[in-house]
Formats: structure tokens, C-alpha cells, sequence
């Protein structure tokens, strides 16, 4: 709890620094610049769109993205029903323990972001005040454990997530998901849903990262902002508005992540837990994979 509270008063009196500063980017000498730059020559004009963004487009796409993909996915496990695979096989060694203690890390992080990005979104909808601020302060130090996972996880990874034919396969049949048929999908060791959720975790929420802090420390100067002809308001709003569009996708693609591991398969989840993957699930779900074992003896 110590360190917990060390890292916010940090937080805290860093922002107030800022804010303090004769010379801010935002409270001080510049503040007019800021404002009358949106009528300059030059200007983004980011004003009005991330107005509009805000409070018409972002909400509802927020809002139909929390309750449209688990309607799917519900209708999709009434319909269709998840993947059973035999137990009574091999077990198949896909993770070591490094894979797992990264990932862990990083579902932890996800876990704290996603709820709490959401809550700030419709921080007015939540009554605002200390509810609202706990939840950005838990946001920004759930942050700091994504920033600590995402580098090993990207370097681990980034080998297997290149585009190959089999993705346009796997894409073409929905990864075989549309039918309670064991026939062999088209995979490599990921598959083009776990590629996408791959790209988009961690080149994506590096942006988010920048992006996230931008708005969290919001009052500072980067000779890199002015040197675009950037006023510092125009470099927030933009922040803001990549960070939420990237958000929405994330969202999804983590709703869609979740139910793929804990409910579209199986028993799929342990695999992330104990590091072992089910023969016949590899020889189904990623059987240009299994092949490779095969050939290599190492199955």
C-alpha cells in the first residue's frame, strides 16, 4: 500500500508542478494562444471534432460494444455451443513460464484498465467525483503494469504474428467457428483472431500509452509539438480522440478474447495457466502448427 501511495502523491504533485509553472504549455503565458489557435491559420481545429466525438459518437459506440458483442457471443454459445476436445491425448507444450507470467501481468492490467477506461468515459453518467478520480488513478497505475508486460510480450510473440496465408484461410471460415464440425483450420501457432489481438494490444496500447499519459499529465511542453505547429490543446484533444478510438477496439477485441478462451473453448483457458494445450485442440484449431510438430518429431 505504501508504494501504492508513493506513486500517486508522484502522480499528484507532478501535475500540480506543472500546473504551477509560469510557463505552462496550458495555464500560463500561452493559455490565449491555445484557445485563439483554433481560429488560426494552421490550426487542427480539433475543437469541434473532439466536441462532437465526445459527446455524440463515443458513447454510443462505447455503449454498443458493451452489450453488442456479448449478445453475439451469447446467441453464438446457444446456437453453436463451445468446442469440446478430448483430454484423453497428449498434452501439448505451448507456453513456457515466462509466456505466463508476462501474460499474467498483462490480463491483470487489462483487467483494471478496461473497467475503469470505461467508467471515466461516462464519468457523468457515474456522478462524477471521488468514484470517477479513483478510477483514473487506478487506471494510470494499472498502466504502469501494462507498460512493465507489454515490451517482453511484444518481443516473445512477434515472430509468430506475421500475416501468412492460412490467416486469409482462418478468416474465410471464421476460424471454424460457424459449425460444431472438428474439421482442421487453417493455423499456425496463432491463429488471425489471436494475431489481431496481438497487433493491436500491444502496438496499439503503446500509442494508448503515450496517448493516456498526454492526457493524464495534460500540462507540458514537447519542442516536437511545436515544431508540427501544434498548439498543446490541439495535441490533448488529438491524444484524446486516438486514444478512445483505439479504446472501442481494444474493448471489443478483448470481449471477443475472453469468451474465446473461457467459453468458446473448453477448457482453452488452462492453457494460459498450466502451459499445456490438448492434442486434438492443436490438431483442430492450429493444424498447420501440428503439423510442424509432427514433422519435427516433437509430437
Amino acid at each position: 500500500m505504501k508504494s501504492k501511495h508513493i506513486i500517486l502523491a508522484l502522480l499528484a504533485l507532478s501535475t500540480l508542478a506543472f500546473g504551477a509553472n509560469a510557463d505552462s504549455a496550458i495555464w500560463g503565458k500561452d493559455l490565449a494562444n491555445n484557445i485563439l489557435g483554433y481560429s488560426k491559420e494552421g490550426s487542427m481545429q480539433l475543437g469541434y471534432y473532439f466536441t462532437l466525438l465526445q459527446s455524440t459518437y463515443f458513447k454510443p459506440l462505447f455503449l454498443g460494444v458493451l452489450i453488442g458483442v456479448p449478445v453475439v457471443f451469447f446467441i453464438h454459445y446457444l446456437i453453436i455451443g463451445p468446442m469440446i476436445f478430448s483430454h484423453d491425448r497428449k498434452k501439448i507444450y505451448v507456453f513456457t513460464i515466462f509466456n505466463r507470467i508476462v501474460h499474467t501481468i498483462a490480463a491483470i492490467a487489462f483487467i483494471l484498465l478496461i473497467p475503469t477506461g470505461v467508467v471515466m468515459m461516462y464519468g457523468s453518467t457515474f456522478g462524477g467525483g471521488s468514484f470517477v478520480i479513483v478510477c483514473k488513478e487506478i487506471h494510470a497505475i494499472a498502466t504502469l503494469l501494462f507498460i512493465i508486460s507489454v515490451i517482453p510480450m511484444f518481443t516473445m510473440w512477434v515472430r509468430w504474428m506475421f500475416i501468412h496465408w492460412d490467416d486469409i484461410k482462418w478468416l474465410m471460415i471464421v476460424g471454424g467457428y460457424l459449425n460444431k464440425d472438428k474439421k482442421p483450420v487453417p493455423a499456425g501457432k496463432f491463429n488471425a483472431g489471436q494475431k489481431t489481438w496481438f497487433w493491436l494490444a500491444t502496438l496499439g496500447g503503446f500509442i494508448m500509452i503515450l496517448t493516456g499519459a498526454a492526457m493524464y499529465f495534460q500540462d507540458f511542453e514537447l519542442e516536437i509539438i511545436k515544431s508540427l505547429g501544434l498548439s498543446q490543446i490541439d495535441f490533448l484533444r488529438g491524444s484524446a480522440i486516438l486514444h478512445n478510438v483505439l479504446g472501442a477496439g481494444v474493448l471489443a477485441l478483448f470481449l471477443v478474447h475472453i469468451y474465446m478462451s473461457v467459453f468458446a473453448i473448453k477448457g482453452a483457458i488452462h492453457s494460459i495457466i498450466t502451459g499445456y494445450k490438448e492434442e486434438e485442440e492443436v490438431e483442430i484449431l492450429h493444424s498447420s502448427y501440428y503439423k510442424k510438430l509432427k514433422e519435427k518429431n516433437e509430437i
